[in-house]
């Protein structure tokens, strides 16, 4: 099994990123006001906070999990993902977080094959709960459709990204 020593620096970043990337894509994609923000925010902090709690996680899941959980790990990919988003618009975060996700697919094919399948279907999983989290569309969230064309298209990108089927 594949844990921190496994990857460079910069690789171990990335995965740091990945766990951002996601949820940052999906309300690039569609952004849906200051609420709707909270909502998709908390469902990704929701799914680390599941994730550190299962102890029958995929061990590379629960290291990168659990160093994003210390000041250190999350001012690393902060300062990561700062760089890479600063100053572009939302379509343009969208693109760059899709961008990370397909680098976290080489990284872990190249370092964790054993490891991919797991991380990538729990990033997958990480941006259907942000998806889901927020009614788009409608007035004050009536009306509205739990997740929108333009997010469903967004994480058709997060799967063939990430090359996971569907």
């Amino acid at each position: 099994m594949a844990d921190k020593s496994t990857f460079t620096a910069d690789e171990w970043k990335t995965l740091l990123e990945s766990v951002m990337a996601p949820g940052l894509a999906i309300t690039a994609a569609e952004p849906s006001g200051l609420w709707g923000l909270l909502q998709e925010s908390f469902a990704s902090g929701k799914m680390l906070a599941k994730t550190k709690m299962d102890t029958g996680s995929n061990p590379l899941i629960k290291a990168v999990v659990d160093d994003f959980a210390t000041s250190e790990g999350r001012a690393v990919a902060r300062d990561g993902l700062k760089e890479s988003l600063s100053g572009k618009k939302p379509s343009e975060v969208k693109t760059a977080c899709i961008e990370i996700l397909q680098k976290v697919d080489g990284v872990l094919s190249a370092k964790a094959p054993g490891d991919a399948a797991a991380f990538k279907n729990w990033l997958r999983e990480i941006s259907e709960n942000v998806a889901e989290a927020s009614t788009e569309g409608g007035f004050l969230g009536i009306g509205g459709v739990a997740v929108s064309d333009t997010e469903k298209a967004t994480l058709a990108e997060i799967s063939s990204a990430l090359k996971l089927a569907g």
